[in-house]
């Protein structure tokens, strides 16, 4: 069987066993997610990868104790963890994250799509751009969902979990963070393609 087919829990299940190269595989499969989402949190690259480390080096030292009980839900409890790690560190650092691109990274650069013809990437572009800008506007919470949701891909239940809300709660969120964007569109009147 090859390594790659199997599941997030046989591969730490072969870890645990001894097979370095199934922690290897079960890191390659869900670092992207992981690495995003801690990304745009934090909004500095250096930053994201150090925390991104020690996202890992707990995964790490969590399954070499034993104390891995999150069957079948691998990314769902990493993810909790790059989370957990990012509000740790601003709450050490006492200040909020701000969403907007760097020279270095932007999350929109590696969404994989085919390769359009360069007016479709202008306009792709500068609609990205704008998207941003408004998600940027958002107060907090509402970005916190908007990101998870859209950007990390992760389902209500899961930013629920994710956050310490309910999924009501979370819902909301996402309700009036469309509402307020929706009025920024039509304040700003920002056409986007």
């Amino acid at each position: 069987m090859q390594v790659n087919s199997l599941s997030d829990q046989e591969l730490i299940n072969r870890y645990l066993g001894g097979d370095q190269g199934a922690f290897a595989v079960l890191l390659e499969r869900h670092k992207s997610k992981i690495y995003t989402s801690i990304y745009l949190f934090v909004k500095d690259k250096a930053l994201a990868e150090d925390i991104f480390q020690d996202v890992f080096i707990k995964i790490i030292d969590t399954l070499r104790k034993g104390r891995y009980n999150h069957e079948g839900k691998f990314l769902q409890w990493a993810m909790r963890i790059s989370y957990n790690m990012c509000v740790d560190h601003f709450r050490r650092n006492k200040r909020r994250p701000k969403f907007s691109p760097t020279e270095d990274f932007d999350i929109l650069d590696i969404l994989a799509q085919p390769d359009p013809n360069k007016e479709q990437q202008i306009i792709k572009s500068q609609t990205h751009k704008k998207v941003r800008e408004l998600v940027d506007q958002l107060p907090d919470e509402q970005r916190e969902v908007v990101i998870l949701r859209h950007y990390a891909d992760l389902s209500f239940k899961e930013i629920a979990a994710l956050t310490g809300v309910s999924i009501n709660t979370a819902l909301g969120r996402m309700r009036y963070a469309l509402i307020n964007i929706r009025k920024m569109l039509e304040n700003k009147e920002y056409v986007l393609q």
